[in-house]
């Protein structure tokens, strides 16, 4: 299983249908699921409808604070992190920081769009 983490916008261009490019889209396993835990951003990131009282997907600006807090904590103590990687080698720190960076990134430059994911 892996978790598909996009950032959309939908656009009502007067056609039948609403127009929803997608602007940012990443996967990554979900064996990160208990290291993103641990760092505080497993919501953020499997299950951001859960961070919303309606259960709709937040915007990506609402995640910002969230993934920033995470990702100082997974720099500041990797050692500590690197006890959840994945022993089949299937979900690593080394490819975890990366991806949150990018997401967070991702997030920052798009701060209206919505948060989608897909697991």
């Amino acid at each position: 299983m892996s978790l598909d983490f996009s950032l959309s916008m939908e656009f009502d261009t007067g056609g039948p249908e609403p127009y929803h490019p997608e602007l940012f889209s990443a996967n990554i396993t979900s064996n990160l699921g208990e290291m993103a835990d641990e760092a505080g951003i497993y919501t953020a990131l499997w299950r951001p409808y859960e961070l919303t009282e309606d259960g709709s997907f937040p915007t990506a600006g609402e995640l910002i604070p969230l993934l920033e807090n995470g990702l100082k904590k997974l720099k500041e103590d990797p050692s500590y992190y690197r006890q959840f990687d994945s022993p089949n080698g299937w979900g690593m720190y080394d490819n975890f920081v990366p991806f949150v960076e990018k997401v967070l990134d991702a997030c920052k430059q798009h701060p209206k769009a919505t948060v989608e994911t897909y697991i």
